[in-house]
């Protein structure tokens, strides 16, 4: 039978799938909008909330502001969701800013992107989750105190659905991804609508008044507010590139569909958070980071949260704990987390891909049972759960580590692609009119993007964003690391010209510690080989246990020689490395093939009841050169059992227990 590990592993994974049916997880558009475009489409719930957050600080007399920091952000949001739409045609092999970097700017720029985009992905998936758990909490306060631990539930949640395959997982998101796009446009519509006969939505927090932390605001100091603004509105164009990253995940035509639903993701986008912000500056939402700042506020402001902006609107426009409230909170809370499966998708592509290249270990480049690489997203699972605990679930810590990232990336990528479309000039191919108007817009965004880079670094680097300005270049210095460790690796595996030189004697020795059929299969393996030299070792620990075993040896006629290495500090390891050692002496040239005899138990818990001392000897042995260690098995009866489920499950499920 199937062991409980087993059983929960297809429980949450489903049955394995064939490598000859990769084309059958493919995406149609229909799938690919919600598993791409979550991410972007989602910031609509927070997006407008952290530019009033900021405009707060500055009371009530700058919130009039908002709708102009919001137009900003829009204007932005086309230019970048343009430029990425010249990514996917140019490069739809997918890697998407790091194959546009890596192809056009180098080496060493290609692995900043990779670690920003890294970065940015690790604080998708926490800011996300976290971000939706808030507007959970909006629609059920009681939850406040357990936001940490439905955070976590939430990213393994998300975890699990994506190690089914991204058809699987793109089946899941589907239904709050259009859920909250309907709700969310029923919204804006009708709160734009009330307003438009005279009737406009008014929101709780419409008659609060602010404490401003900064007063007398003008000149520099009013246009540095606006640029802090600026930059926690730009949280909207997080996940833009991930269409252009996931190209290969589409249908054929692939560059078709992935265009198509990067613009149709670009326009919800745009216009959710353009009907959001008006709303808010129609309805009079009031937020400040800290509750107490608000005069008015009902409560404790001490020890209970306000409600989010997406929240304080759905309850103005269609009135507090009606169903379509609860429909929008869902909607927001259902998207928030699953807008993490943007990261979810892209970062194992980006992994596999930097894991081909050997800048990453190889374990990430691998697919699992749901041809889904696992590996990469128990990595972005894990270290997103450890910053949604270091930092308490909290958005406004974890924002303020965001779209650095970002930013970075954006800006390398458009700057690849002008120096991409040069290329193409240069060659002269293509339809020049097409490639100059590629050039324009990439160009335009690179300008932008870096503008926007710099407004963020000088906004949020003493807020939280000096810890990716560090994590950055930390992530840079590893990738390089471990392809210098791959390159030597390779250089020093590396066969030379000529024959491959044979060992002048083979020497074979099977470890003995007691007289059983493995110890005598070991033998006869090793006596198959045909070795110049064959003995049996035996460590002497125990005087008494020694002569019993001479005695059985001689009593089964065994007709091979039996070695006896004293061990008087009991140890079994360093007295046979010694010996094995010692052969290798004898001949620099020779080889010493160790046969350790170990036999197969069907459970994990039968392999804790025998001796590991052979484990411990293998490991040791692997560093001494010239020294080959095989072990020979023997099946024992629980492993015969177990072998029932083999044509059920991959190889590579039995326990081994080394005797």
């Amino acid at each position: 039978m199937a062991s409980f590990r087993q059983v929960l592993k297809r429980l949450v994974l489903g049955p394995p799938v064939r490598s000859d049916r990769m084309g059958q997880t493919l995406l149609p558009k229909r799938l690919a909008l919600p598993v791409f475009a979550s991410d972007p489409l989602s910031s609509v719930t927070y997006a407008t909330q952290e530019i009033l957050l900021i405009l707060s600080l500055g009371g009530l007399a700058v919130l009039h502001l908002a709708p102009w920091v919001g137009l900003g952000v829009v204007v932005l949001l086309a230019v970048v969701v343009a430029s990425y739409r010249q990514v996917v045609h140019a490069y739809p092999s997918g890697g998407g800013s790091y194959e546009v970097v890596a192809r056009n700017l180098g080496r060493n720029a290609s692995l900043v992107v990779a670690a920003a985009l890294m970065v940015d992905y690790v604080m998708t998936v926490a800011v996300s989750v976290a971000a939706g758990v808030d507007n959970l909490v909006s629609a059920v306060p009681a939850l406040y105190p357990s936001r940490v631990w439905l955070a976590v539930g939430g990213v393994a949640l998300l975890a699990a659905l994506n190690l089914r395959g991204t058809r699987e997982s793109g089946r899941a998101f589907a239904l709050p991804t259009y859920l909250f796009v309907t709700a969310m446009g029923a919204t804006v519509l009708v709160g734009l609508v009330q307003t438009a006969v005279g009737h406009p939505p008014v929101a709780e927090s419409a008659g609060w008044g602010i404490r401003p932390e900064q007063t007398d605001l003008t000149g520099l100091a009013l246009v540095f507010l606006l640029l802090r603004a600026f930059a926690s509105g730009c949280t909207a164009l997080t996940g833009v590139e991930a269409i252009s990253n996931g190209v290969p995940a589409f249908r054929r035509p692939k560059e078709r569909n992935a265009g198509r639903t990067m613009l149709i993701m670009g326009g919800l986008a745009i216009g959710l958070f353009s009907g959001v912000t008006a709303l808010a500056v129609i309805a009079g939402v009031r937020v400040t980071e800290n509750p107490c700042d608000l005069i008015g506020f009902p409560g404790d402001c001490r020890s209970s949260g306000q409600r989010t902006v997406i929240a304080q609107l759905a309850a103005a426009v269609f009135g507090d704990g009606s169903a379509m409230f609860y429909v929008v909170q869902a909607g927001a809370a259902l998207i928030l987390v699953l807008a993490a499966n943007t990261a979810f998708n892209g970062f194992p592509m980006l992994g596999s891909l930097l894991a081909q290249r050997r800048y990453l270990p190889r374990q990430l480049h691998t697919r699992g049972d749901r041809l889904a690489h696992s590996n990469g997203i128990i990595v972005l699972g894990v270290i997103s759960i450890a910053l949604i605990a270091a930092f308490g679930g909290s958005v406004t810590a974890l924002i303020q580590l965001y779209i650095v990232g970002v930013f970075a990336s954006f800006t390398l990528c458009q700057m690849g692609m002008v120096r991409h479309w040069n290329q193409e000039l240069l060659r002269g191919s293509g339809d020049r009119a097409a490639i100059h108007r590629g050039r324009l817009i990439n160009a335009v965004g690179a300008v932008l993007t870096a503008t926007v880079l710099c407004v963020v670094l000088a906004t949020k680097f003493t807020h939280g964003a000096y810890l990716v300005v560090l994590a950055i270049p930390l992530l840079f210095l590893l990738m390089r690391g471990i392809h210098r460790h791959y390159r030597q690796v390779r250089r020093e595996l590396e066969p030379e010209s000529g024959e491959l030189p044979s060992p002048s004697r083979v020497h074979a020795v099977v470890l003995v510690s007691t007289v059983n059929k493995p110890t005598l299969r070991a033998l006869a393996f090793a006596r198959a080989t045909r070795p110049d030299t064959l003995t049996a070792l035996t460590v002497e620990v125990d005087e008494a246990d020694t002569h019993l075993l001479r005695s059985e040896w001689e009593r089964l006629g065994v007709d091979f020689p039996l070695e006896v290495v004293e061990s008087p500090y009991r140890e079994i390891t360093r007295p046979i490395v010694h010996r094995i050692k010692e052969l290798r002496r004898s001949g620099p040239r020779d080889l010493v093939c160790v046969y350790i005899p170990d036999y197969v138990v069907g459970h994990w818990w039968e392999g804790l009841l025998h001796n590991q001392s052979a484990l411990r000897l293998t490991w040791r042995l692997r560093f001494e050169p010239g020294v080959a260690v095989v072990s020979v098995p023997w099946q024992l009866d629980s492993s015969h059992r177990r072998d029932v489920d083999r044509e059920h499950h991959p190889p590579g499920h039995v326990r081994r227990g080394l005797s």
